[in-house]
Parts: C-alpha cells; sequence; structure tokens
C-alpha cells in the first residue's frame, strides 16, 4: 500500500510512524515543504525571549531517524495540487526547482496552518519590510531571534493578543524590550477565554510594563528605507493613534493551509478540511489531520478548527491507525489549552460562555476567588477558577483558571471531570491531593463545585478566605 503525506510536523509524522509499525508491506513518502519534520513550533516563543539557544531541541525525531524507520522524507517538497481521480500529486522541490507527479494508494493531508496577515502594507517600493515577523516556522524563530539582538532594536509592537501574542510579549520584555500590544477585541485570548480570566491576564500584562492596546484595529503600518536601502517598519497606524517601533510582529491567529486542495473537498469557511472520528475526508481514500482540518468536540458534537499540537498528533496517530486497517476513532477534543505570563498561568478546557450562549445551552456558571495552598506555608498566591456547567444536570461543560505555583495543571482534572461527564456535586467532594504546599483542605476545584451546586440559579462570583 502506497501512501503519500503531505507535511511532515505533527499529524503527519504521527500517523506515518503508526502505519510503518502496523500495516503489512507499507510504502510511505512524506512531503515536507520546509527543512525540517517533527517540530514543535510551541517552544519559539521561548527560544525567542532566549529561554534556551539551541533550536533542534525543538525537533522531536531527525529526518534521519525516520528514514531509518523506512519512511521516505522528502524535505523542501511541496504539494501544489492533488488530482483525486488519477490518485496523484504534484510536488515542486524547491531545492533543485523541479516539478514532478506521483501516485498513491492512500493520502493524509497534514499541511497544517500559515499565519494571517492584517490588510495592511507589507512593503515600501517593491521591498518587504526586513522587521515585519511571523512566529509560526523554524525559520521564522531563527529570523526574529536574530534581529532582536540588534542595539537599534529596543520598541516592539506586537499585533494580536492570542497564545503567541501573550507568550511574544514575556518573550521580548524577557530580553529588556519595550513592548506594545494591540488587539481588535475586547480582551486578550477572546476565543479561549471568558472575561474573568482575561482580564487576570491582562492585569499581569498591565503590571509588568507591556502597552496594551484592546478594542483597537490596526490599520497601515508605515516604512521607511535607510541609506544603506533596508526597508523597516517605523510606525503602526490604528484608529486611535499612530506609534513608532523597530520591529513588529503579527499574532492575529493562523488559517488551515488548504488552498491548493480543489472544490472536491468539504471545508469550513475558513478552509479547515471536514473529516470525521478516523480523519476520512468526503474523498476516497484521503484522510487529513492537524492544523488543516477540523477535530470532533466532545462537548457539543460539531466539528471545530482548534489548531493545537495536542489534537494533531491524536488525530494523526488515530488516521495513521486506520490507514494501516484498525477500526480506531478519535474521541473528541475539549481544546484544553494553556498559556503562560511570568509567573502567571491560564487554563481553559471545554466550551465557554460564548460558546454557550451561541449553541443554545441552558447553562449557568461559578466564579471562585481562592488561594491556591495554605497561608502558612511559603508562597500562597490568589487562584480564580470558573466553571460551566449544564443547570439542568449540574454535568461541568466548560472550565477556565487563572493563578500561580501549578494553577495550569488544575485545568488536567477538570478535562477528566467533563470527559466523564462528573457533576459539579461529584466535583465538589473528588478526592483531591491536600499537602500545604500544594493545596487547601478543600482544593479551590472542590469548593467550585461546591458552591455551583449550591447556587444553581445565580451566576455570582465567590471570594473564599480562611485557613487550611
Amino acid at each position: 500500500m502506497k501512501t503519500i503525506i503531505i507535511g511532515g510536523t505533527a499529524a503527519g509524522m504521527s500517523a506515518a510512524v503508526k502505519i510503518q509499525k502496523m500495516a503489512k508491506d507499507p510504502l510511505i513518502t512524506v512531503y515536507e515543504k520546509g527543512e525540517v519534520v517533527s517540530f514543535g513550533a510551541c517552544g519559539l516563543p521561548y527560544y525567542v525571549g532566549n529561554y534556551f539557544h539551541d533550536s533542534h531541541q525543538m525537533i522531536a525525531r531527525e529526518q534521519a531517524a525516520f528514514e531509518k524507520m523506512g519512511i521516505a522524507v522528502k524535505l523542501f517538497h511541496e504539494v501544489v495540487a492533488v488530482d483525486t481521480t488519477t490518485k496523484t500529486v504534484t510536488v515542486r522541490d524547491n531545492f533543485h526547482d523541479e516539478t514532478f507527479v506521483d501516485s498513491y494508494d492512500q493520502l493524509l493531508v497534514a499541511t497544517g496552518a500559515t499565519p494571517i496577515m492584517p490588510p495592511v502594507t507589507t512593503q515600501l517600493d517593491g521591498a518587504a519590510f526586513e522587521n515585519l515577523f511571523t512566529l509560526k516556522t523554524l525559520g521564522d524563530g531563527r529570523a526574529l531571534k536574530t534581529y532582536l539582538r540588534l542595539e537599534e532594536v529596543y520598541q516592539v509592537t506586537i499585533i494580536g493578543g492570542g497564545f503567541i501574542g501573550v507568550e511574544c510579549a514575556e518573550a521580548f520584555l524577557h530580553q529588556g524590550k519595550k513592548v506594545r500590544l494591540i488587539q481588535l477585541d475586547d480582551h486578550l485570548l477572546q476565543d479561549s477565554f471568558d472575561e474573568e480570566i482575561s482580564e487576570v491576564i491582562e492585569a499581569k500584562l498591565r503590571q509588568a510594563g507591556v502597552s496594551l492596546h484592546l478594542a483597537e484595529g490596526v490599520q497601515d503600518l508605515v516604512g521607511s528605507l535607510d541609506a544603506e536601502g533596508n526597508c523597516r517598519v517605523t510606525q503602526v497606524v490604528t484608529d486611535q493613534g499612530e506609534y513608532r517601533t523597530d520591529l513588529v510582529v503579527v499574532a492575529i491567529g493562523v488559517k488551515p493551509a488548504t488552498d491548493f486542495l480543489g472544490p472536491a473537498f468539504a471545508k469550513l469557511a475558513n478552509g479547515a478540511l471536514i473529516v470525521d472520528d478516523q480523519g476520512r475526508t468526503n474523498v476516497p481514500d484521503v484522510w487529513a489531520a492537524g492544523d488543516c482540518a477540523t477535530v470532533p468536540h466532545l462537548v457539543t458534537g460539531d466539528d471545530r478548527f482548534i489548531p493545537l499540537a495536542t489534537g494533531a498528533n491524536k488525530l494523526g496517530r488515530i488516521a495513521g491507525e486506520v490507514m494501516a486497517g484498525a477500526d480506531s476513532h478519535y474521541p473528541g477534543t475539549l481544546g484544553t489549552a494553556g498559556v503562560k505570563f511570568m509567573e502567571l498561568e491560564a487554563a481553559r478546557t471545554g466550551i465557554t460562555v460564548a460558546d454557550a450562549d451561541k449553541l443554545g445551552y441552558d447553562y449557568n456558571t461559578v466564579v471562585i476567588d481562592d488561594k491556591n495552598q495554605t497561608d502558612y506555608y511559603p508562597g500562597q498566591k490568589d487562584i480564580r477558577v470558573k466553571l460551566i456547567y449544564d443547570n439542568q444536570t449540574l454535568c461541568l461543560l466548560g472550565a477556565q483558571i487563572a493563578g500561580e505555583n501549578g494553577a495550569a495543571l488544575r485545568i488536567d482534572t477538570l478535562a477528566a471531570a467533563i470527559t466523564m461527564e462528573m457533576t459539579t456535586k461529584q466535583l465538589g467532594l473528588l478526592d483531591l491531593l491536600y499537602a500545604p504546599p500544594f493545596a487547601r483542605t478543600w482544593d479551590v476545584l472542590n469548593v467550585a463545585g461546591n458552591v455551583a451546586k449550591s447556587k444553581k440559579n445565580s451566576r455570582k462570583r465567590q471570594a473564599i478566605s480562611g485557613k487550611s
């Protein structure tokens, strides 16, 4: 069985390994347009921020390791077209500047996503701005890290307040830069967190010295040419002002890299390939996984575009098992994710209030302000937990956390609780760890569960105090 995989990052290589291990007489070729495979882009902000210096640490497994397993990996090879009738792909070898056609018995599309650019000028007199960056590939990270070393780079502007934007803000502060972050929405991370958690993150950014501009839209980038002919952005123009800058990073989101695929494929409006719980597309013998495809949501059951490495790896693995002949199924995602800024940690899982409103859920919420541990052991910090739960069954639908000293990892308990359809009452009595350095006798999750079940018909923020 001849398998072609388009894209060699999380989903593609997870599938390739499963097919190679499980299929009978596998013949696998991976076409990757970049310079590496099995690359973890989530580490880029920390690489750029000089938390570590060896970019190869973000590569989970080198090309040679896959080839030793019997998987053919072709770097700098971009698939530019797929003919589902003849079951062929057109491949451009960008290294040798050649184009050729290859055939497949089965195909996996794992092309990932590409950064979205705002509708602004990105060049001057035909020359691209050399200080305008995105942060998606290893090459992006290396180029940005190098440019940040220039002495004249001090004022840095980030356009976009999602995960990458917030992480980049910390990275630039860590290098002694003056940081401005411009966000079109009313709140940071608005697609992932509700206001009660976003406001905690925003307060932390302001406290750290980030100039935060919310509900402000970028309209244009103004540049100039220096005596050596270098073209640089010098000002960011918004609907509320003009700001001098030495460097701009665009982090407003990504879109699925599926433009090369024809109309035969069913897609969401943003281009994400619609797949089932085995990774199958609507086209026979073609699968898709990763940031170019949908994932089924565990709570709502609908198809979502949630570009996270966790879902990419897992659905890629399932698709690989199915392509090898197994009857595997992906149970669904909760979009569980977290972000760190300085000492603050924030995490989320399940649905948000915006999701619940959009889908017409009969739901309720509770927000708890508590402490992460006992007061007599050093390191006690504030922690905030929000639960979203079904108003009739009291089953958990979503949860969010913000705090320090291990706050984010508590979201894993809540992800498991949602998966197992746990009620707030059960959460309130769940046997969670207690020790003075880690939690109070009644952990904040217990408290949230207990308050939620007893406050079914009201939505109040509870401030919890006392010693354990």
